[in-house]
């Protein structure tokens, strides 16, 4: 059962980006945080998808669902914000299917068996307990299926908002810039321990973990967040294989 913490975090999650809106979608398709580091190691990660049934959680405006779909798959994009959601259709129309959902709830939209490989780019953090989400992750897993996740460097949220203990599990509270917008954007973090033992309880194990380097175009581009991405750790990335496959 979904705690209501839990639900709650996710329907803030849907609200901020609301807010954002089409800023949002012009940040996340031209920052070199997103265009040139996450999405390049998520798609690396997530292997040849040519014919693939790709499940894309927190699709937010579609710049990974795009990529996806270049790449050949047949994706279901799914995101708590109406607002995301709407811009995923619009710049992907009949291409791709979509659907406002939030992920701490059961996936009861997909069918048991039904995904080649799922991709969570910067969702989990969102959620306060993994273990459910994983649990529902490898119910729609085909066998031989994969899930492909980015999150937050546990070391990097601990020094940035300079938390007094690295060990809690807990929700802060980021101030973003977008455009013209501004959100408060709340979010759990949470020590890398913690990280694989929810791995584990969710049925699942770490085939790879990776701490990127950006693409080498971002040096000559944006060279200070290239200086920032070559030494600090900003996200973490996780391919994750289940362990077994769960009753029912």
């Amino acid at each position: 059962m979904q705690s209501r913490e839990t639900d709650a975090a996710m329907g803030s999650a849907g609200d901020d980006y609301d807010r954002m809106g089409e800023a949002y979608l012009d940040h996340s398709e031209h920052s070199p945080t997103n265009a040139l580091y996450d999405r390049p190691a998520i798609l690396e990660l997530a292997g040849d998808v040519r014919g693939k049934q790709v499940l894309d959680v927190g699709c937010a405006a579609g710049a990974l669902s795009a990529a996806l779909v270049e790449k050949g798959a047949v994706l279901l994009g799914v995101d708590a914000s109406q607002a995301m959601i709407s811009l995923a259709q619009r710049r992907l129309g009949n291409r791709a299917a979509f659907h406002v959902a939030d992920i701490a709830a059961p996936l009861d939209y997909v069918p048991r068996g039904s995904v080649d490989v799922i991709v969570a780019s910067l969702v989990m953090h969102y959620l306060r307990d993994w273990v459910p989400t994983l649990r529902e992750f490898g119910r729609v897993l085909a066998p031989g299926g994969r899930v492909v996740l980015s999150t937050h460097h546990p070391a990097e949220d601990w020094h940035w908002f300079q938390r007094p203990s690295y060990f809690a599990t807990e929700q802060l509270v980021d101030h973003w810039q977008v455009g013209d917008r501004t959100a408060d954007v709340r979010f759990y973090r949470r020590p890398l321990s913690a990280m694989f033992a929810a791995i584990r309880d969710g049925g699942f194990y770490v085939d790879e973990l990776v701490e990127p380097m950006p693409l080498p175009e971002c040096e000559e581009r944006f060279p200070e967040s290239y200086a920032s991405l070559t030494t600090t750790p900003r996200f973490l990335f996780f391919r994750l294989i289940p362990r077994y496959r769960p009753p029912g």
